[in-house]
């Protein structure tokens, strides 16, 4: 059993102490009026009060039970003493109210921020040096930034304000990279220009460099598109044609043109290799000022381009993409595993889905890529192009989604925007607080909803009035924008332009709460499918309240899944299927341990991707798929047909030790996952290729309790 210090560290539960504290208040008082033996029972009741918890406590409610008891006893003044002893402690901590949690990240026991983000290694320096600018920064948000109220809300888990160790700083959240403008037009890094490109290789060069910069420079995720390198591909053919032809001239040799070509191709494709693997290699070992490689997702989609002869060149460098994906990377001991980043997106569309059509061999390679590295994940065209007016992009890092915007001239657009940044409510509370009363529950709702657009609109504020100048790579050189030294951000803030989003979760368990059935359930789904459009309804009120683009947002709540439920669990008990696990579920998600077939799970979620209107993500949790491409190739096409935006998590481990080829086994010891050789019994995360999406995220090892528990307790969907 163990107990939360407010640091955020965690130990080992011990009622002794707790005596140890009761006698010295009771020794504090001119006529001790407790005996030992009342206090050991005390102590003993704690400990038994605790256990019943099923989870760990924290400090504070623990100290609540001790002045109860203690007042339970009869003993008020030895009580007194206890309560001003706290209070007294309290007043010391409060003026400083970082030294404590970042000591504890330097010396890596800090749970809570240790495993808040399964993609970054807390023990890394760079990385403990971004926690504790991000301490600083929460420290600041709270005691100056930000209403009481956002902030108890926050604490209390009835809401969550994302990102609040960025706060302080005029930072946005993620971002579609206007890659094609920066580099066709030039940009600057470093104050260095940097003018377009003469080659396709260099052009990847670049655009590593510009994403490392951006990275750098906002807290979420990136995204860039294949397309707009796909130009380059014609004029590497071009320089190396000409430099061929120099050479036969030189060597007074006589070609054929089919032969001139042939030399050009093979030459060219060396050079998309080179290319593609600049880009693989520079995103997964560059080290951005958050003390990880950058979160970039690439968007991988044929129809983007502009002609036929950019088609074709586009289609090489997403073969190229895939099959150094599909091969991996060499870690330390020189064997190929799964990297975590870039993320893939592969768009869906008529000429690659069915088979006998012309890039099918793509969609082929695809599925092949997704049955051993879980990427890449797949938008369908048809499906994007009925709820986006017409249009098909990218999501912004994971799965932020943008909303169609037309410029002066009547286009659409999308690269070049951004998210302003996410608050997301906790369904689940609303739900638990009604007490089953349907009115009350919408009232309450309404009210949380009020308390979530107030939240929004305080990073709202916070970004208003930032000068270009506080982040050159986006406002001034093209990532985002090409405005003026000096000038304010402000006009991208609104019309659109740019999203804000209400992020949610756990309408699983609002819905088992309030109708005592599954959200799958078709008596219960009506209710679930009015949650949604409720949010939508406030989301658009606000909108036309403040010409700002709110949305609802599937959140990727990989770390406040387990935040919502140990908050549930502490202000409303265990209730079975509703807080008796250390997890709630994602979004509009089908719970994970629901049984239901893949096909069915995606189709029902379909219709909840369509109202989460600022993204979100399905996926179908499948078996090792290796030997069985057909069936990856199935549930791709149902995709295309049934639903917006899904990916498939894949089993497919080995032991880098014994060479093991199978499913890694996962036991759970003290709240950590453990992945152990079934053969050898290696259990070095290091030395096996394992990985589990985590909300979104390719996870390594670094994993919460809740996010522990529910990687465990997953079924697959067959």
């Amino acid at each position: 059993m163990k107990i939360i210090k407010r640091n955020g560290s965690e130990e080992t539960f011990n009622a002794g102490k707790i005596a140890i504290a009761v006698t010295k208040a009771n020794s504090a008082v001119e006529r001790q009026e407790l005996t030992p033996e009342q206090i050991a029972e005390i102590a003993d009741y704690i400990d038994y009060k605790c256990a019943k918890l099923n989870r760990s406590a924290s400090v504070e409610e623990v100290q609540d039970m001790v002045e109860n008891q203690i007042m339970a006893m009869g003993a008020f003044e030895v009580a007194r003493r206890y309560v001003r002893y706290r209070y007294s402690r309290s007043l010391i901590r409060k003026a400083n109210t970082t030294d404590d949690r970042i000591l504890t990240l330097l010396e890596c026991n800090n749970e809570e921020v240790m495993e808040e983000n399964s993609n970054k290694d807390p023990v890394v320096n760079s990385v403990q040096r971004d926690y504790m600018a991000g301490e600083v920064s929460k420290d600041i948000t709270k005691r100056l930034l930000l209403p009481e109220d956002i902030i108890e809300a926050d604490k209390e888990g009835i809401i969550h304000f994302h990102d609040a160790d960025y706060y302080a700083q005029h930072m946005h959240n993620c971002d579609l990279v206007n890659l094609e403008d920066m580099l066709q037009n030039g940009t600057v890094i470093s104050e260095t220009l940097i003018e377009k490109p003469h080659s396709f290789s260099t052009a990847c060069n670049i655009a590593t460099q510009i994403i490392a910069q951006v990275a750098s420079n906002q807290y979420g995720g990136q995204s860039i598109s294949l397309t707009h390198l796909a130009p380059f591909v014609q004029v590497s053919r071009d320089k190396i044609r000409k430099e061929v032809l120099e050479e036969i001239e030189s060597l007074s040799m006589t070609v054929s043109e089919e032969g001139i070509t042939r030399i050009t191709e093979k030459r060219l494709h060396d050079e998309i290799k080179k290319g593609v693997q600049t880009i693989q290699y520079q995103i997964i070992t560059l080290m951005t000022t958050n003390g990880q490689a950058p979160f970039l997702t690439i968007f991988m989609y044929l129809n983007e381009a502009k002609d036929e002869q950019e088609k074709k060149d586009l289609a090489l460098i997403i073969e190229e993409m895939l099959r150094q994906r599909y091969q991996g990377v060499k870690n330390e001991d020189g064997v190929w595993i799964t990297p975590a980043f870039p993320k893939l997106i592969y768009a869906l569309e008529e000429d690659n889905i069915t088979e006998g059509s012309r890039f099918y061999y793509l969609t082929e390679l695809a599925a092949k890529c997704t049955a051993k590295r879980m990427v890449p994940d797949y938008i369908s065209e048809k499906k994007m192009k009925e709820l986006k007016e017409g249009n098909c992009f990218p999501v912004m890092g994971c799965r932020s989604a943008l909303g169609p915007w037309k410029d002066e001239n009547g286009r659409y657009k999308f690269y070049g925007r951004f998210n302003q940044g996410v608050v997301t409510i906790n369904l689940v509370d609303v739900a638990l607080s009604s007490g089953g009363n349907m009115e009350r529950f919408w009232k309450i709702f309404d009210d949380r909803l009020e308390l979530c657009y107030r939240a929004l609109m305080c990073r709202h504020e916070r970004l208003k009035g930032t000068l270009s100048d506080a982040a050159p790579i986006l406002w001034q050189y093209g990532a985002i924008a090409r405005l003026k030294k000096g000038e304010k951000i402000d006009k991208l803030l609104y019309g659109g332009y740019s999203t804000i989003s209400l992020g949610y979760a756990g309408l699983c368990e609002c819905v088992r709460y309030m109708t005592g059935k599954s959200h799958t359930d078709p008596e219960a789904t009506p209710f679930a499918l009015e949650v949604m459009k409720h949010m939508n309804k406030a989301c658009e009120s606000w909108k036309e309240e403040t010409n700002i683009g709110f949305s609802i947002y599937g959140s990727p709540i990989e770390s406040t899944t387990y935040k919502f439920a140990k908050c549930l669990q502490k202000r409303f008990g265990m209730i079975e299927g509703v807080t008796d696990k250390s997890y709630i579920t994602n979004s509009y998600h089908v719970n994970v341990m629901e049984k239901i077939d893949a096909f069915s799970k995606l189709k029902f979620e379909a219709q909840f991707q369509e109202l989460s209107t600022g993204g979100a993500v399905s996926y179908v949790e499948v078996p090792n798929m290796q030997n069985n491409i057909p069936a990856v190739l199935q549930v791709i096409r149902f995709i295309y047909d049934n639903i917006m935006y899904a990916e498939l998590n894949t089993k497919s481990d080995y032991c880098q030790k014994c060479g093991f080829d199978g499913e890694i086994q996962i036991a759970a010891e003290d709240g950590k996952l453990i992945w152990e050789c079934p053969r050898c019994h290696n259990r070095d995360q290091n030395t096996m290729n394992v990985a589990r999406r985590t909300c979104g995220y390719i996870g390594t090892q670094f994993w919460n309790q809740g996010r522990t528990q529910e990687i465990k307790e997953r079924v697959l969907h067959l």
